[in-house]
């Protein structure tokens, strides 16, 4: 352990005299002479002061680099305490120190007093220090930087102050918000005020009160309060009042307010205390006033008609009234469509039995985007109020709720297109296949011909649909890769610049660190052409209609995401992790409010009829999701929209263990074969023209409806080269009747067909060497596949 520099020079200046006065000594016994020995002794300290005034500068120097050291070492430290803002701060709130997350939220103010949005909330930061330095812990709920949070406080070394900021749990029922308040400085601000506050539960178990109540429920002998019996520290008198038991005889009666906290019977109630003779000059219902004005909560009254009597100042910040504004009514602060119910609400509580609470949700005329909970309790004693309301902004539940349930209906559209697109693959191919086998007996110039080759053109545009809601339903079969999402943007732009045309600016922009994302390249070069070709037309419709320049400007941005900017966007739905993003942003027309919750549903589209299929967005957001990302949009009307898309930085893993594939073959020139192939599939249609196909290409064909009689052949039948099998069937589907096949032929060379996707099937089936091919097929594709799988034999 090092010596302190101030200790080390003191011991220094005391060796250095000590032997001054023993050499001084020596030198007058042995000469004998006072004055030399004087002079010699006085030379000597001179020199060792010298000394040390130049050693000085030296340790002035070292005490900066000391003091980083040390700020450094409380920075690493505070780093500890997670996710939460920590600070390090003086007595007068200096800020010492602070982790990254306090950083990140609040910048670097000099003084915690600096984050406070007016004189009481730094009041509030002041008074929070003051009980942690005296009872050595304290938090309380209030609002920093725009938010409400919880702050704690209590002593560290020397005399310095620790503080963590913790986001406020909207959850949290009012008993723990009451619990945490009144054990603070909430709770010291009352006592100081007269005020004794206790929150207990039905059996009159006292959960927690703030000082003043203890020091005087406990008395001289300091009886335990938190946990025992409310009523064992109340004493009755003969008038019917309270008085504290431990004060005895001639004590002061008390004024017992009781506020519940929920309507059930079974919760926590607060019980707010006054002397009655403590407070001569707000007597009555000046005093009820005052006492409500005092608390966190936003609490008002109104009489038994339903007029406001009084409304604290949480109460007026909740409801969005100004300084100078008032209200008469409870429905003068809702929209119309809800006035009447709020106004029933009063009435039945006011005139009915006192101790009755009730919940509504209702819109505020200051923001009636948003429901807030008002809560009604039927009051006496609290003079002509007559009903206790109260507000509490659930606007962020609310937010969380929409955002659920878009997620819930999203998927189930999800699951209702992909059983869809399977089901019409099935018809499509039944339709392209006859239509090949009647193209075999029809050339050019035959007057069907045509006719033909427009019903099987059309198939084909089916198939591009079926292939669309796959997409969106996440069920689509992508290749991915680990690329850049740069580089993506890059092989797209040429492509971009002639689908915008000469009257788009095309502005691209990349930013540094990014990191690297695994998707397939084809299908994120699709999400950036539809999210232009959508820009495009709104700004085309934009400078159509008289309100743009007729020049609109569509800008692509990538950039990264780190923990911390994930953790402050306040998306729910998005993991806390690294991503790197595109943000593409056009000068359109913009989007409606209404409208933006539903641009990625399937056939949902604002254009004209004919002008678009309604299945481009909800490609993107398909494409997106099944690679692991998430896309937000925001827009103002006449300013355009912005879409975001989130990919999640990939981390290659040291190890990864091998993932069954289906084995692919090269295609090669001749479509005529031999040998014999099982073919099984549930739907008539298709296997009609599967087998009719194969036919006419030389094979000699077996078909079974069903895995139970595909089984049956095997058993009986001695040579197959080749089974086909459908995936998805009754009773028995494709893998399972595979490997009972499997079982007696371990060779059998397998092709699956499904309307389903391929990587899909690859996470469900974990059989060896089996390929696959998508429905629909013409007849030429599976010709070339049942050939290239025989050929791989």
């Amino acid at each position: 352990m090092g010596t302190p520099k101030g200790a080390g020079n003191a011991l220094t200046l005391a060796l250095f005299g000590l032997a001054a006065i023993a050499s001084t000594a020596l030198l007058l016994w042995a000469a004998g002479s006072w004055i030399f020995a004087a002079a010699f002794g006085g030379g000597l300290l001179a020199v060792g002061g010298l000394l040390l005034l130049l050693r000085r500068p030296q340790d002035a120097a070292e005490a900066p680099e000391q003091a980083e050291l040390d700020v450094a070492l409380a920075r690493s430290a505070l780093e500890w305490v997670g996710d939460d803002a920590a600070a390090l701060t003086s007595q007068n709130l200096d800020l010492n120190a602070a982790n990254g997350a306090f950083s990140a939220r609040y910048g670097a103010p000099s003084r915690l007093t600096d984050l406070a949005p007016d004189e009481p909330a730094q009041a509030e930061l002041r008074s929070l220090a003051a009980v942690a330095r005296k009872s050595g812990a304290a938090s309380v709920l209030l609002t920093l930087a725009g938010h409400a949070i919880v702050a704690e406080a209590r002593p560290a070394a020397g005399d310095l102050l620790f503080w963590r900021f913790r986001p406020a749990d909207e959850a949290e029922d009012l008993g723990r918000q009451a619990e945490r308040l009144i054990a603070g400085a909430a709770g010291e601000r009352l006592g100081a005020a007269g005020i004794m506050a206790v929150l207990a539960d039905t059996n009159g178990t006292i959960h927690a009160a703030n000082p003043v109540f203890i020091r005087r429920a406990g008395g001289e002998n300091g009886a335990e309060v938190i946990g025992a019996d409310l009523v064992g520290f109340l004493s009755g008198t003969a008038k019917g009042q309270f008085t504290f038991a431990a004060e005895g005889r001639g004590a002061v009666p008390l004024r017992i307010l009781h506020v519940p906290l929920g309507e059930r019977e079974e919760e926590r109630a607060l019980f707010f205390m006054l002397d009655e003779t403590g407070l001569p000059a707000v007597e009555g219902e000046e005093g009820i006033h005052v006492l409500l004005e005092h608390l966190p909560l936003g609490l008002a009254l109104a009489d038994v008609d339903g007029r406001f009597t009084f409304l604290n100042r949480a109460f007026r910040r909740a409801a969005g009234l100004g300084p100078n504004q008032a209200a008469s009514w409870p429905g003068d602060l809702v929209v119309d469509e809800d006035k009447a119910a709020v106004s029933d609400l009063v009435h039945r509580f006011a005139r009915g039995p006192g101790g009755l609470t009730g919940d509504l949700a209702v819109r505020l005329k200051s923001n009636p985007d948003d429901p807030i909970a008002l809560t009604v309790a039927g009051a006496r004693g609290l003079g002509s109020g007559a009903v206790l309301l109260s507000l509490k902004d659930n606007s962020e539940e609310a937010r969380l709720k929409k955002e659920i349930a878009q997620a819930t209906k999203m998927q189930a559209v999800g699951q209702l297109a992909g059983g869809v697109a399977h089901d019409f693959n099935n018809i499509l191919t039944a339709m392209l296949g006859t239509c090949d086998l009647m193209l075999m007996r029809h050339m050019p110039g035959d007057p069907d011909y045509d006719d033909i080759q427009q019903i099987r053109s059309n198939s084909n545009r089916a198939a591009n649909l079926t292939r669309q809601l796959l997409a969106f339903s996440r069920q689509q079969t992508l290749r991915p890769q680990v690329l850049q999402l740069p580089d993506a943007v890059s092989e797209v732009t040429h492509l971009l610049h002639r689908l915008l045309g000469e009257r788009v600016k095309l502005e691209v922009k990349h930013g540094r660190n990014l990191g690297a994302i695994r998707a397939d390249p084809g299908q994120l070069e699709q999400v950036i052409v539809n999210l232009a070709v959508n820009a495009r037309d709104a700004m085309q419709a934009k400078s159509d209609a008289g309100n743009g320049d007729g020049v609109g400007t569509l800008k692509m941005e990538t950039f990264a995401i780190t923990p911390d900017e994930v953790r402050r966007m306040g998306r729910d739905v998005m993991p806390i992790a690294d991503y790197t993003a595109l943000r593409v942003t056009d000068t359109g027309t913009g989007i409606a409010p209404a409208i933006l919750a539903k641009i990625f549903e399937p056939f949902f589209t604002t254009k004209e009829v004919g002008k678009g299929t309604g299945l481009g967005l909800s490609t993107v957001y398909g494409i997106v999701k099944q690679s692991g990302g998430f896309i937000f949009a925001e827009s103002k009307l006449g300013q355009g929209t912005s879409f975001t898309i989130y990919l999640p930085v990939h981390h290659a893993p040291a190890e990864a263990a091998p993932t069954p594939q289906l084995r692919k073959t090269e295609p090669q020139g001749e479509l005529w074969g031999t040998g014999t192939i099982l073919l099984v599939e549930d739907e008539a249609m298709v296997r009609a023209v599967a087998e009719r196909a194969l036919t006419r290409h030389g094979y000699t064909m077996l078909t079974a409806d069903s895995g139970e009689a595909a089984l049956e052949i095997l058993a009986r039948e001695e040579e197959i080269d080749l089974l086909i099998s459908d995936v998805v069937m009754p009773t028995m589907d494709g893998p399972t009747t595979v490997r009972a096949a499997r079982e007696a032929r371990p060779d059998l060379p397998v092709l699956f067909i499904s309307g389903y996707a391929e990587e899909q099937l690859r996470k469900s089936i974990d059989i060896d060497n089996v390929s696959f091919l998508p429905k629909p097929f013409s007849v030429q594709q599976l010709a070339e596949k049942v050939r290239d799988v025989l050929a791989g034999k």
